[in-house]
């Protein structure tokens, strides 16, 4: 198609821009992400040097260009085209545009994938204010806003907030679009996924196992997201201990993808790693081991060392490695994905609070119980401020601390944090679910 638009229109026809910018895009959908971005750069270059700067086909490629960086990790130069893009749109076309508020919304996400999640909430708050004034509270894009901050709030562990938004965007897209629209689709996958990251896990199966029937019936067995939801499915049956289930649908969704969207696609990378956790779950180390060495080398290569997926990989490599002994390689994998997850993502970002509970961990079981406990101390501190005293992943900090002091005959310091687990009536857990181990559909960052 672009090279006949390039033989019949020549190189600078709109028409011609507009079809390289569509192949991009279908590059980027199969996975092919370095020649989508290869493409859409060129796609900014011409329209710029035939339209112009300020011409609205101009700022929308610049604008793909940036959300294209965020996928493979590149989020700093996204989030300085995004804000290239946000004052140019504000000064031609004003504040309250739809195509303004799209920016604000898309560097929002740049600012939640860099760790600037605080920024990013505070974003989407605004862009919710002004469409529900300028578009009205029905209308699909106010409710795609609405869904989008219920995603940055559960990142941050405000998950009642989350839960209530996601079960007010949900109520509304059944009314205002209907039960089998693709948004109330992913409404229903969302609300799933806010209910199981807080442990209503009964609740979140029935969602999932309804998400999984109707993108069945309304979008088909090889839809992307049908097989996001099968993957989610499998993701809450491993949960509660269904874990043959959950690896016969992790293999299915793991085959469809390689099949449908490449070895190479993000979303199949993920299903290989959602594979490798649930082998480890149930003692098959080895294949586990395999297939994380796996997709940590082929996340490097595609997306880059420093994405979060990338940098995720390599956390659950070194607990792979530390569950079968190999303790030193643990260690040194995990002090390096800890730096970087500091540098790339921030000190308060929920994977760089898991990784330093990782590494504690992994100190304890060498008896380096000092410098373990110390690390639990900062990271409770942490959790507790920026998630909240009562979050999942706050208690399973307050547990291993609770051990580690009993451990060095800090009984009494142990017993009050057991008993503070206790009154709460939940007990934390060394591997407690990461929010990168499932699929995600839009308004929760992917993977």
């Amino acid at each position: 198609m672009v090279a006949d638009d390039e033989r019949a229109l020549g190189d600078d026809h709109p028409n011609t821009l507009t079809s390289a910018s569509n192949l991009a895009n279908a590059y980027r959908s199969k996975g092919r992400v370095a020649e989508a971005i290869t493409l859409f750069e060129q796609v900014v270059t011409d329209d710029r040097r035939v339209l112009g700067d300020d011409h609205p086909d101009t700022l929308t490629s610049l604008s793909t260009v940036a959300y294209a960086y965020v996928s493979v990790g590149r989020g700093a130069e996204a989030i300085d085209l995004f804000e290239q893009v946000l004052a140019n749109r504000r000064r031609v076309l004003g504040d309250d545009h739809p195509d303004t508020l799209a920016t604000v919304s898309k560097a929002a996400y740049a600012y939640e994938s860099v760790g600037r999640v605080a920024e990013a909430i505070t974003l989407f708050e605004q862009v919710l204010a002004n469409r529900r004034r300028i578009l009205g509270h029905d209308h699909p894009d106010t409710l795609t806003s609405v869904n989008e901050l219920a995603g940055g709030y559960l990142m941050v562990g405000r998950v009642a907030e989350a839960i209530t938004l996601f079960e007010q965007v949900l109520a509304n897209r059944r009314r205002v679009l209907g039960h089998d629209h693709p948004d109330t689709l992913t409404s229903v996958n969302n609300l799933a996924y806010a209910y199981k990251s807080l442990g209503r896990v009964a609740e979140a199966i029935t969602l999932f196992e309804q998400a999984v029937t109707d993108d069945l019936r309304v979008l088909g067995d090889n839809h992307p997201d049908t097989l996001t939801s099968v993957s989610n499915l499998a993701g809450a049956y491993r949960s509660v201990g269904r874990v043959a289930e959950a690896i016969a649908l992790f293999e299915q969704v793991l085959a469809d993808r390689r099949r449908v969207l490449g070895d190479n696609h993000p979303d199949t990378l993920t299903s290989v790693s959602n594979l490798a956790g649930a082998y480890r779950s149930v003692g098959r180390v080895a294949e586990a081991i395999a297939l994380f060495e796996q997709v940590l080398a082929d996340r490097r290569r595609v997306l880059g060392d420093n994405h979060p997926d990338t940098l995720t990989s390599v956390s659950k490599l070194a607990g792979a490695y530390r569950s079968v002994g190999r303790v030193a390689e643990a260690i040194a994998l995990f002090e390096q994905v800890l730096a970087d997850y500091r540098r790339v993502l921030g000190d308060d970002y929920p994977d760089t609070l898991t990784t330093v509970n990782e590494l504690a961990v992994a100190y304890r079981s060498v008896g380096r119980v000092a410098e373990a406990i110390n690390l639990f101390e900062q990271v409770l501190s942490n959790r507790r401020r920026v998630l909240g005293d009562d979050h999942p992943d706050t208690l399973t900090t307050v547990n291993e601390l609770a051990v580690a002091y009993r451990s060095e005959g800090r009984v009494a310091e142990a017993i009050t944090l057991f008993e503070q687990m206790n009154s709460l009536g939940k007990v934390g857990s060394a591997t407690a679910p990461r929010q990168r181990k499932s699929d995600k559909r839009s308004g929760i960052p992917r993977p």
